[in-house]
């Protein structure tokens, strides 16, 4: 809307210009100056009042156009809750419910706002550093919440005496995400984000002429990242198309580089004591392999960068690829956007350089906070734990939003696992929920989120990742040098 405005004002100053210019000589055009004077003030005044009914009328459509909604008890503390993702608002609302029926002498209403990612974050910041307008609750995507926790308890409440209840039986890797410098815990996750190996068994055990079980008996025998090669080389030669691989790497995410990090205990960031650095042995391994697997013919470039846009999508309903990592919140995208796949796909660890290592990582998410601005700090903190930690959030949380829960007691209880009505439990051949428990909570890795990491995520998908992988010739070392370079200025 910013640039019709000033369309509008160009367009008079335009006016204004060619009336002031038309005289041909001194008296004409100084009647036709004052002429065009005039009509110019009256053409912007004009077009003011145009432009001011104009945002007028944009700041009221934009507030029609964002979904606010009330739950809970009329009479109860009133709580207000901001998110850029209205299926979380939703999730509050039902946990609303199910607190004022367990509290009925301590009930809650609350009222879910979800506004654009960007304008969220923004307003949130502002807020905070205003010192008022900031909500009781609000959402932090992971990316965002370095701004956010760099106040600290200062802008936010410490959760750590309203989660401690559930810490036992907590992931510690995703908890430890939302921590501050201070080591207290600032925000409450929705799930482990816990990576894992994606396989298509259907298309295997028809390429290969085996059975699903066969498959099924290969994928589980894969430890390292030399026994998933070996299976990839053998699908390939079984397939024998050059236009069918085995699995797609990504010059527009980094996630492969997280498992890599997080298969050897490093981190490129240094925390938040620093300094970053790239130039670590697991990311160079890493990168060399998918240059070896680009030459070889075993992998292919994601389309349009990584797997997790439309195009990425279609090559895998293409099955163009059999094979990839991602977090299991990746399942989700599977029954919106490929239901059609279903009963094809399998999930299992992801490979390892070397045995006994950790198989995954944690990736993306968000942590919600609780603001020192609200006047109910200790039960919006209390509730937000338990909406987000108890067996009744985690119930929600995993047949609502398809997240793998936080709460590892849920992990082992068959009621909440085996549920055979679960969509994802439905739509995948083996159990997700088997998997995290295979892979167990003290092999989910972690790499910090930090001033820093917008820098070096930015850099290694707009330059380092491309030089490396669209071209498999390009030295690993130095493109890692460039990016450290780049990483040092803004350190």
């Amino acid at each position: 809307m910013k640039k019709k405005y000033v369309g509008v004002l160009l367009s008079v100053a335009m006016v204004a210009s060619l009336l002031a210019g038309c005289g041909s000589g001194a008296a004409d055009g100084a009647a036709a100056a004052d002429a065009g004077a005039d009509a110019a003030v009256e053409a912007t005044e004009e077009a003011a009042e145009e432009v001011a009914e104009a945002a007028e009328g944009e700041a009221e459509a934009a507030e029609e156009e964002i979904p606010t909604s009330t739950f809970g008890d009329a009479n109860g503390t009133h709580l207000e809750m901001w998110t850029f993702v209205e299926l979380h608002g939703q999730h509050y609302g039902k946990m609303a419910e199910i607190w004022n029926e367990q509290n009925p002498d301590r009930t809650i209403e609350i009222t879910c706002t979800t506004y654009p990612y960007g304008d969220m974050h923004t307003k949130l910041l502002t807020s905070l550093e205003a010192g008022t307008g900031a909500p009781d609750i609000c959402d932090v995507e992971v990316g965002q919440y370095p701004n956010v926790v760099a106040g600290l308890d200062k802008w936010l409440v410490p959760l750590d005496s309203a989660a401690e209840p559930y810490m036992a039986t907590m992931v510690p890797a995703r908890m430890q995400t939302y921590q501050g410098s201070d080591g207290h815990y600032y925000g409450a996750p929705y799930h482990v984000g816990a990576t894992a190996m994606y396989y298509n068994v259907a298309a295997m055990a028809e390429a290969m002429g085996i059975s699903n079980d066969e498959v099924i008996a290969k994928i589980d025998s894969v430890v390292t990242w030399d026994d998933y090669v070996k299976l990839g080389e053998e699908y390939k030669a079984a397939i024998g198309a050059d236009d069918k691989y085995w699995t797609s790497v990504d010059t527009g995410g980094v996630d492969w580089l997280w498992i890599a990090m997080a298969e050897y205990g490093d981190d490129w960031t240094g925390g938040f004591e620093g300094p970053a650095n790239v130039k670590l042995d697991s990311v160079k391994k890493m990168l060399t392999m998918q240059q070896d697997w680009l030459k070889s013919g075993l992998a292919m470039i994601s389309p349009d960068g990584h797997v997790d846009l439309e195009a990425g999508f279609q090559n895998i309903m293409d099955h163009n690829i059999v094979s990839f990592p991602k977090a299991l919140w990746f399942m989700s995208r599977f029954t919106n956007y490929m239901p059609e796949e279903k009963g094809n796909w399998y999930i299992a660890k992801c490979p390892v350089f070397e045995a006994g290592q950790k198989c995954s990582v944690g990736i993306g998410g968000t942590g919600t906070v609780v603001t020192q601005q609200s006047q109910a700090k200790d039960l919006a903190a209390e509730f937000l734990c338990w909406a987000k930690m108890s067996d009744e959030g985690e119930q929600n949380i995993w047949d609502t939003l398809g997240f793998d829960v936080c709460n590892t007691a849920q992990w082992s209880d068959d009621a909440f696992a085996h549920d055979d009505n679960n969509q994802f439990n439905q739509y995948f051949i083996n159990y997700p929920y088997d998997v995290l428990n295979e892979i167990g909570m003290d092999n989910i890795g972690k790499i910090s989120v930090v001033a820093i990491s917008p820098t070096i995520n930015e850099y290694m998908c707009t330059t380092t990742l491309n030089e490396v992988l669209e071209d498999p010739d390009y030295s690993v070392d130095d493109a890692l040098q460039e990016c450290q370079d780049a990483v040092d200025m803004e350190q």
